[in-house]
């Protein structure tokens, strides 16, 4: 449906800022984790289209990239649109975060885009809560006795927050970072938030063994985890960055992801498995297939979760924001937007 339902006219578009977007989705874990959940069984019922990524890089600065995700989103969210989104992980040198981006709403009617969101809330918001949605199914419950974050930066904050607010029960948290000062940082903000037992390690494997939730959060570039005895105690894996675990860890695990085609691409860990064995067998199924119940987790491999964040989940969250904004009036109108290009027909 349209949603511009009166006689054709010029659309106004709606600028949604970060503020904006963070009144939004700040205590607002269990609407998002759920929007995300319908959107995943929407996309897994064929009523979306979700194009692959494009990735635009820069010869002279081979670590950075621009990614456009375009995206339609059908059954009771009808809109399409496209993030814009860059990671740029020199920033945080200067102090500026690693990712910024925009996202564009489109009716599906008419095509016109009608609101201009800020983004990178709204990507990290959408990682958090498809991680919380993939680990809560797979592990069954709202609780972990210990959990490892390897990668303590931005999407590890929202993940924890996302824990904290849906009130999981966690024990412990072990804490790895490349940066020792970063992992010290990250446990500090958990004991203000009332965490319990929080140590910064000084490797990896210390903060995988031991754990039964373990948050892959880095920027990782090419494997670096690639003992498979590691995962021997069968933990729920959220390999969020993708690119973490070498294709002996993968094989030796039960693989979840989103949307095979979309995660087996773009030297993934998951795309290097299947380069090294030819097929895709080792792929168990989606979180949807996880939540539908045709897909049972094994409790006697590590369940390691690579979602590679489709755009529909943009969409879902860009959408209910954009709702949740202009029902209060909020962000910038700019009526005539398009101008003296539009003619009416």
């Amino acid at each position: 449906m349209s949603s511009f339902p009166n006689e054709f006219r010029v659309p106004a578009a709606r600028v949604i800022t970060g503020d904006d977007v963070h009144s939004c989705v700040n205590g607002s874990a269990e609407e998002c984790v759920d929007l995300v959940r319908r959107a995943y069984l929407t996309h897994s019922a064929g009523d979306s289209s979700n194009p692959h990524s494009s990735f635009l890089r820069f010869p002279h600065k081979p670590n950075s990239r621009i990614i456009s995700l375009p995206a339609y989103l059908g059954g009771e969210f009808g809109v399409a649109g496209m993030k814009w989104i860059a990671s740029f992980p020199d920033n945080t040198a200067e102090g500026i975060p690693r990712a910024s981006a925009m996202l564009i709403l489109n009716d599906t009617e008419i095509g016109y885009p009608f609101a201009c969101v800020e983004s990178s809330i709204i990507s990290a918001t959408r990682t958090a809560a498809s991680a919380v949605l993939g680990a809560e199914a797979l592990v069954g419950e709202r609780a972990a006795r210990r959990v490892g974050f390897i990668g303590t930066g931005l999407i590890a904050g929202h993940v924890w927050r996302f824990l904290r607010d849906l009130k999981w029960r966690i024990d412990g948290f072990r804490l790895f970072d490349t940066v020792r000062a970063n992992a010290d940082r990250f446990g500090e903000g958990l004991v203000e938030d009332g965490a319990a037992d929080v140590v910064a390690v000084d490797t990896a494997a210390e903060a995988i063994e031991g754990c039964d939730l373990v948050v892959l959060a880095t920027v990782a570039g090419e494997p670096h985890i690639t003992d498979p005895a590691l995962f021997a105690h069968a933990p729920t894996v959220l390999h969020l960055s993708l690119r973490d675990l070498s294709p002996e860890v993968v094989l030796a695990g039960q693989n979840i992801t989103d949307d095979v085609d979309h995660a087996v691409r773009e030297r993934t860990s998951l795309h290097l498995t299947e380069q090294r064995t030819g097929d895709r067998a080792f792929v168990a199924g989606t979180i949807a297939d996880v939540l539908n119940g045709a897909v049972r987790r094994d409790p006697e491999r590590a369940a390691i979760y690579s979602p590679f964040g489709l755009g529909v989940l943009d969409l879902a969250i860009g959408k209910w924001v954009y709702e949740q904004v202009t029902a209060r009036d909020g962000g910038t109108v700019i009526d005539d937007f398009f101008g003296s290009a539009v003619r009416r027909p």
